[in-house]
């Protein structure tokens, strides 16, 4: 069975930094494109950023330049480095994946909350 497990996440202040992490645990066939979303209390989950499998990467208007997303194939993993972060950056932070298992699937973390403090 095929879970995402996600670390990285805590409190740190305006102006730091944070790095999240998101591996595959269990056998997937194929991993087609990695995205990042997160929910701040009281609102929709929001797409943060993507990266496809050739490496293209988009990201919301809000946190273009201080955040970017990689990966690393041969570990199924997806990291997301933020940078500068915002008191507004708080929020639990979900990592997605499209993949093939016996047919295309969608799989989700379990969420990492990250706080920043003004």
């Amino acid at each position: 069975q095929v879970q995402l497990v996600e670390s990285g996440g805590g409190l740190v202040q305006a102006g730091g930094s944070l790095r999240l992490s998101c591996t595959v645990s269990g056998s997937i066939f194929s991993i087609n494109n990695w995205a990042w979303y997160r929910q701040a209390p009281e609102k929709e989950r929001e797409l943060v950023t993507s990266i496809t499998t050739g490496g293209s990467t988009k990201y919301a208007d809000s946190v273009k330049g201080r955040f970017t997303i990689s990966r690393d194939n041969a570990k199924n993993t997806v990291y997301l480095q933020m940078n500068s972060l915002k008191p507004e950056d708080t929020a639990v932070y979900y990592c997605n994946l499209n993949g093939y298992n016996n047919g295309f699937r969608n799989y989700w973390g379990q969420g990492t909350q990250v706080t920043v403090s003004s």
